[in-house]
């Protein structure tokens, strides 16, 4: 299959599942328990280009005052999006937290630190 063919596929899926996934997330669904664990997310970040607000459903492992999430992907846009811009939100427990992020690249993984403000 042509390469532009399958980022599409993969886009889409993506963005049917975050329809499905994003309501539950922002209600706490799932969360991380305080002040250690791990569970998902809601991810909020500006928008390199448009400057429009961006949300993404994340794994992540909250331990105190910091949430990591990672990815393999290279061409994840929220990391992109937090690298543009590291004043961001994560939603934990139906309740959205100003964070600022820090990301780290290595070897094929990119990793967030959000640490909450």
């Amino acid at each position: 299959l042509p390469t532009d063919l399958v980022t599409r596929t993969q886009r889409n899926a993506f963005a049917a599942l975050n329809r499905v996934v994003v309501p539950l997330v922002e209600r706490g669904v799932g969360a991380p328990l305080a002040p250690a664990g791990v569970g998902i997310v809601m991810l909020e970040t500006t928008g390199r280009r448009s400057g429009r607000t961006r949300r993404v459903p994340l794994v992540g492992v909250r331990a105190g005052q910091r949430v990591y999430a990672s990815t393999v992907r290279n061409d994840s846009q929220w990391v992109k999006n937090l690298e543009a811009e590291p004043e961001s939100r994560v939603w934990l427990n139906g309740s959205p937290k100003p964070t600022v992020a820090n990301v780290r690249r290595q070897r094929g993984v990119q990793l967030a630190t959000l640490t909450l403000r």
